[in-house]
């Protein structure tokens, strides 16, 4: 059973931002079975959002914190709004009773520290990190605690960042910049892997839709099998290689000294020291 199910309209779920990310991970919720009656959402844009969800009650929605109403006790608040909206979020949180609710910020960039200096040294938060594929419930998300948060809580949230689909754990804070340099930024890689494919395609000779074509489907469909196989990607990859062959030829060029991956260990590093610099 869903650890959903603790969540009621006694003490609902607080959704404050509702763009793709959030929005998408509402939808997961919902048919994951958390009932309508059991979630707030707060957006300045709602219009928008009750397109996306045309069956929910004309009270679940808010354009400000402010405009909830009285006594609301939320058991859980979900901050899925740009970092540089979240001043505003904490601050309107203050009017609001979260007593013994948990904190659960999908916000780059803003730590647990962060959380803590504007909602309390003994608030409930959870810094989690997922990645865009998560809009279509099949990206991977990291979540840390802190001391503050039970076992029980920790579980609920679990099932709400199943949503956005796979979950991980870690202790210690410091590794969410190693999460956001591999798994945030790591999507943006691929797509650029897409792009170098298809400008290489069309300089040896192919139209350029077709490249394209071929690229996308190439890596959406490698990434598929990679997922699906019992084999790891290095077992894929020997497979693919014929002696003298082929892929062996290209592939002497992206895993040699220059290559593919040196090039990915410096991009990496990058996004790992850019994240270090941007924490708040």
């Amino acid at each position: 059973m869903s650890n959903l199910s603790q969540i009621s309209s006694d003490r609902p779920l607080l959704l404050i931002g509702c763009g793709k990310m959030g929005g998408a991970m509402l939808q997961g919720w919902l048919k994951a079975g958390l009932s309508v009656s059991a979630v707030k959402i707060v957006d300045p844009y709602l219009k928008g959002v009750r397109e996306l969800l045309p069956d929910l009650k004309e009270d679940c929605f808010a354009e400000k914190l402010s405009d909830l109403p009285e006594g609301l006790v939320p058991g859980f608040i979900v901050l899925a709004v740009k970092p540089q909206m979240m001043d505003d979020a904490t601050a309107g949180l203050k009017a609001i009773d979260c007593t013994d609710g948990v904190f659960l910020s999908i916000a780059a960039g803003k730590t647990i520290g962060y959380f803590e200096r504007h909602l309390g040294a003994n608030a409930a938060i959870i810094r989690a990190m997922p990645n865009t594929p998560a809009a279509i419930g099949q990206g991977i998300t990291v979540g840390c605690p802190n001391k503050n948060v039970s076992a029980s809580q920790k579980a609920v949230c679990h099932d709400l960042l199943l949503a956005a689909g796979i979950v991980e754990w870690v202790a210690e804070e410091t590794l969410i910049d190693a999460v956001t340099a591999v798994s945030g930024s790591g999507p943006a890689y691929v797509f650029h892997l897409v792009e170098a494919l298809a400008d290489a395609g069309v300089a040896v000779g192919l139209p350029a839709e077709l490249a394209k074509k071929l690229a996308l489907h190439t890596v959406s469909g490698a990434g598929a099998l990679l997922a699906q196989s019992d084999q790891d990607a290095t077992e894929l990859r020997i497979n693919v290689t014929s002696p003298n062959g082929t892929t062996e030829a290209a592939l002497k060029v992206l895993m040699g000294e220059q290559g593919l991956g040196k090039l990915m260990g410096e991009a990496v590093l990058a996004a790992h020291n850019r994240s270090k610099e941007l924490a708040d």
